[in-house]
């Protein structure tokens, strides 16, 4: 057997995973992507199929590298074959990072109904249905986002790092702890009030770099998995396997 190849190019980071089956077997991020950290990765390692999602630009430089090295090379769009179905009006404008989350929590959580809360630059809410419907989702701005908006769009609001630790008070008793309680704690009922629209035994996964920020203030129960769209990307590349 020889291994999947993932990109997942972000706003901020790549992150570069290598799969054997479902197993992860080697992972590197890069703030700049080049060619030659594909190849670093690899190594003598036969590639099966590689495939390419990237939020920001079409790195046809990466592309073409990646044919250099794999069997099958996939880019990732709403035309490819899915392992999910998307109920969503206009697919070409649906987010090629939402979609790969979304099959990747269909592929951890088979026949379930999914809240998918990717908290990055943005936070995107996604709903998986039991039958493997991408049934919509909403956009929202990051923790980062709002603390920025918020100083950069008044006069004397400061600039607040809500992101790093500390705790997060319920009130804030003075600026600095009422800007960090009402940007953290306002996408914390952001995540609470999707979680009550749907089914009782519906799980949350989060994922992006702030959920290991958020989940621990949840009051429902959330499992975390950075890896989610690899994870997902890696089930497309073996569901176009077989289509």
């Amino acid at each position: 057997m020889g291994y999947n190849l993932v990109i997942d190019q972000g706003n901020s980071t790549a992150k570069v995973a290598l799969f054997e089956g479902d197993t992860l077997v080697d992972y590197q991020r890069h703030e700049h992507l080049l060619p030659g950290h594909l190849e670093e990765i690899v190594g003598d390692r036969h590639i099966d199929a590689a495939i390419y999602c990237s939020v920001t630009h079409h790195g046809e430089d990466i592309v073409v590298s990646l044919r250099t090295i794999a069997d099958r090379v996939y880019e990732l769009t709403s035309m490819l074959p899915l392992p999910v179905s998307i109920g969503y009006t206009t697919p070409t404008t649906l987010g090629r990072d939402r979609i790969a989350a979304v099959a990747g929590a269909q592929a951890l959580y088979p026949g379930k109904s999914v809240l998918v809360v990717d908290a990055g630059t943005a936070i995107t809410y996604d709903r998986l249905t039991a039958d493997g419907e991408f049934a919509g989702g909403n956009i929202a701005p990051g923790l980062w986002m709002r603390a920025e908006a918020l100083h950069s769009m008044t006069s004397r609001l400061p600039y607040v790092d809500v992101e790093t630790g500390g705790d997060v008070p319920l009130w804030g008793t003075d600026t600095v702890n009422a800007i960090k309680a009402g940007v953290v704690r306002g996408a914390i009922g952001e995540i609470t009030y999707y979680r009550s629209l749907l089914p009782d035994d519906a799980i949350v996964v989060l994922t992006g770099g702030d959920a290991s920020r958020l989940a621990p203030l949840l009051e429902c129960e959330a499992e975390v998995e950075p890896m989610l769209v690899c994870k997902g990307l890696n089930s497309i590349l073996k569901y176009n396997e077989h289509h």
